[in-house]
């Protein structure tokens, strides 16, 4: 099967089913392994959509998790090209989309099995706090922007025994002042920027806010598909550290 990944999300995920050397195309910043053969057709959000269309895929996995994504699927909708458009914002959902991509590409057995194992893994991290940690993850530093009640971090914090400290602020993500960022009480900050190659840390230290802060790479917790669990290690040994502790 031909199949053409155009966010990093869908890549992991062929990738974890064991298919990466299915994808002829790919976007540029899929990292997943096995993609050496995928002809690379552009950023996520700058899709060359006629060079999707010479690689003839049977089928292109698109998303709507990335902003702006949208534009894209007009173009590839506009060249006939078959599409599975997948846009979760829990970690339910995204467990639902590997089963979608395994029905989809013949692999229901191994989607099965990799959702299984994941949610196995999730549980496993589920820590006993005296009161639950909330968490504050950040996207990006400036504007300060950070993940809110419809974001799959949401759950995935739930499900460790934490919670998201913009759990009762609307939307998927939002820019926040620094008031606003004191005023929702982390007692841990996630560094997690989106699209860069090094965290800095010390930049989120610098605010003068006393909070712990934990890098994770966006691949570990951007990307609602089976790499979420190493963002969520990353949390949860994070968490075992804080002076709020953990209960015997």
């Amino acid at each position: 099967m031909r199949l053409a990944s155009l966010t990093s999300s869908n890549s992991d995920i062929l990738a974890a089913l064991g298919v990466a050397e299915w994808v002829v195309a790919a976007d540029n910043h899929s990292d997943a392994p096995g993609l050496d053969r995928a002809r690379r057709v552009g950023p996520d959000l700058q899709i060359d959509v006629q060079a999707v269309a010479e690689t003839r895929p049977d089928l292109v996995l698109a998303s709507l998790s990335v902003p702006g994504m949208e534009r894209v699927l007009d173009g590839l909708q506009a060249a006939g090209l078959p599409l599975l458009v997948l846009d979760p914002v829990s970690v339910p959902q995204t467990l639902q989309d590997i089963l979608t991509i395994g029905e989809a590409t013949g692999l229901q057995a191994r989607a099965q099995a990799l959702t299984e194992r994941f949610s196995g893994q999730l549980a496993a991290l589920h820590g006993s706090f005296p009161r639950p940690p909330r968490v504050l993850v950040e996207w990006w530093p400036r504007p300060i922007i950070a993940a809110t009640r419809d974001s799959w971090v949401t759950d995935l914090l739930e499900t460790i025994g934490a919670v998201n400290a913009l759990a009762d602020r609307a939307g998927r993500s939002s820019p926040l002042t620094l008031e606003e960022v004191r005023a929702s009480r982390p007692d841990l900050i996630v560094c997690s920027w989106c699209g860069v190659k090094k965290l800095r840390p010390e930049i989120i230290e610098a605010r003068g806010l006393g909070v712990p802060v934990v890098c994770v790479p966006e691949s570990g917790l951007g990307r609602p598909g089976p790499r979420l669990i190493e963002g969520a290690e990353q949390i949860a040994a994070a968490l075992a550290g804080l002076e709020l502790g953990r209960k015997e």
